[in-house]
């Protein structure tokens, strides 16, 4: 089994409030993107790593990051104007002999070895897997006018992290399917949050993998400010 991972990171500081980049704002000492490529690196079944980058950050950054902080196995794209734009490109740069592809964002850096070990089975065995944790808030759903329709039951609920671990096969015709028609791509692409959308409107039902709620995205302030607090306790 050989194992692609593509890390989007082409991502602004907009919500951040940050005029750094998101992925190269420093949590305890590195960029938060580093972190995620350093413990994507050490994991025995990744072969390779496809970063996607924002153009203005592909020149430079194998010797300011890569080489740098001694990271293996990558290859640098860049990106695009949306995420999955910036997935379909890494995509495309894959090694042909690539059996799986994990996607995973250049700003959750806390993920683990074992939880994408347990992703890459959950693929092998159906295909395709989605790391997730039930939803802890009670959820409404709205009309319109910002009125509550009903309150759905939570317990049906999980909230969607990464990896996110595909048969190769199955993304890629999820990428064209979807590609075939650019006017309805670009549609949908508005509101694809996450690469397992696609494979599902193809008719495929990822796996779910039970997620860690420390295994965050950080996209906020608050956000940021928690990472703080977990990078320093697992020092």
């Amino acid at each position: 089994m050989k194992v692609a991972a593509i890390v989007p990171a082409a991502g602004k500081g907009s919500r951040i409030k940050s005029k750094i980049e998101k992925p190269y704002i420093e949590l305890c000492g590195k960029p938060i993107l580093v972190h995620t490529l350093l413990r994507l690196s050490k994991n025995r079944y990744i072969t390779e790593i496809v970063v996607a980058l924002s153009k203005n950050r592909v020149n430079d950054f194998r010797r300011r990051i890569i080489n740098r902080f001694g990271i293996k196995k990558v290859k640098i794209v860049t990106g695009g104007r949306r995420r999955s734009d910036s997935v379909f490109s890494a995509l495309k740069n894959v090694s042909g002999d690539m059996d799986y592809i994990l996607i995973h964002d250049g700003i959750r850096p806390f993920i683990t070895d074992s939880l994408i070990c347990a992703s890459l089975k959950a693929a092998c065995k159906f295909g395709a897997s989605v790391v997730a944790v039930p939803v802890k808030s009670t959820l409404k759903y709205l009309g319109k006018d910002r009125r509550v329709k009903y309150t759905p039951d939570r317990r049906n609920f999980w909230e969607a992290q990464t990896p996110q671990v595909f048969r190769r096969d199955l993304i890629e015709r999820a990428f064209r399917k979807a590609r075939k028609s650019l006017k309805s791509y670009r549609r949908k692409a508005i509101f694809l949050t996450d690469d397992s959308m696609l494979v599902e409107y193809s008719g495929v039902r990822p796996k779910v993998v039970p997620g860690s709620y420390s295994n965050i995205k950080i996209t906020t302030p608050e956000d940021l400010e928690l990472a703080k607090i977990l990078c320093r306790s697992r020092k």
